[in-house]
């Protein structure tokens, strides 16, 4: 049993970032093939059995709590298609110590868990909407389905959750035209928005700089349409978006991980639904937990490997440096986007 947790024990890198933040990964699989995350056909799914149960998620969370672990994230793939999700939610928001319990989804399956999930504890969501039209959906998640997603958006409402933030991907091309309708829609309903470059983690390895639409041209679109948008306060330094408000104070965000790099400031760290640890969406590097927690191991076990994740931590992500490498990973395998 791990002791409790002293100040020897939380999780510093070596550029002296705390990390607070773990993004739990629940599943590899998706009902939906958006480019810019997966393969359009043959997705290399693991094997159930490899997947960690939902026990061996509670173990590794309430290590990672006794470390100072403070926020989850439950992300995929799409995590709404793990069976009995709401079992899992209800274990983690259990957790000593966790006082955040979010999940990022794009949407399709919430109308039908929406309830469970709130009732089973979770607090926030964070949903994927990167178009309000059906036509523009169909080309970038290659299925049907806006109609779904907007119905989810609307049961979570319905259901109380309070916190739900929208998650646009940016992509040069295709959702310029895209940029004001969403902003209206999630004003007219008193939802955050948030614009996300599109990043080197797509199924497909065809992300090229080219197809980045930068935040700044965003919000400059936005400007033009709505007024100027002012610097809004930043309550969490570690947040990866840059906030501002519309004239009526309304928030729009901007996660520019490949023009504007936020790393100085990371506090976060993932687990993939394998069980693999990592310090970044882009890292080459994997800790295995799995292995620990199927062959014996201690929950100090447990620890040295998130500690050993942490301190291994490079200052940054490196996309806007010479000598890139992208991971040979995609982002559904990883586990989820950026977002708070």
């Amino acid at each position: 049993m791990l002791q409790k947790m002293n100040t020897s024990q939380i999780l510093v890198d070596s550029f002296g970032r705390v990390h607070t933040n773990l993004r739990i990964s629940v599943t590899d699989r998706c009902n939906i093939r958006c480019f810019y995350c997966m393969p359009h056909e043959d997705a290399p799914f693991k094997p159930r059995r490899e997947l960690l149960t939902f026990e061996e998620i509670e173990r590794f969370v309430r290590v990672a709590a006794a470390l100072g672990v403070r926020k989850l994230r439950i992300t995929g793939g799409e995590p709404l298609v793990r069976h009995e999700l709401p079992k899992l939610v209800a274990k983690l928001a259990a957790v000593p110590g966790i006082d955040d319990l979010a999940m990022t989804t794009n949407g399709m399956l919430l109308a039908q868990q929406a309830a469970a999930l709130k009732q089973a504890g979770l607090q926030r969501l964070n949903i994927s909407l990167d178009t309000m039209r059906e036509e523009t959906f169909e080309r970038i998640a290659r299925r049907r389905g806006l109609d779904q997603v907007l119905a989810g958006i609307a049961e979570a409402q319905v259901q109380g959750f309070r916190r739900i933030r929208l998650n646009a991907v940016a992509i040069r091309g295709i959702t310029e035209d895209e940029i004001v309708p969403l902003a209206e829609f999630a004003r007219q309903h008193n939802m955050e928005l948030r614009f996300i470059e599109f990043m080197p983690l797509d199924g497909e390895q065809r992300w090229q700089e080219d197809l980045v639409l930068p935040g700044e041209e965003i919000r400059a679109r936005l400007e033009a349409e709505f007024g100027p948008l002012t610097p809004a306060e930043r309550p969490d330094p570690s947040q990866p978006a840059v906030d501002y408000r519309f004239p009526d104070g309304s928030l729009i965000g901007f996660i520019n991980p490949v023009s504007q790099p936020f790393c100085s400031d990371c506090n976060r760290l993932r687990i993939t639904a394998e069980g693999q640890v990592r310090n970044c969406l882009f890292s080459t590097a994997e800790w295995d937990a799995r292995a620990i927690l199927r062959g014996g191991g201690s929950d100090d076990d447990l620890a040295a490997v998130i500690r050993a994740c942490v301190a291994a931590k490079k200052p940054g992500h490196g996309i806007d440096e010479p000598g890139f490498l992208r991971p040979q990973r995609a982002m559904f395998q990883i586990g989820g986007q950026t977002t708070m």
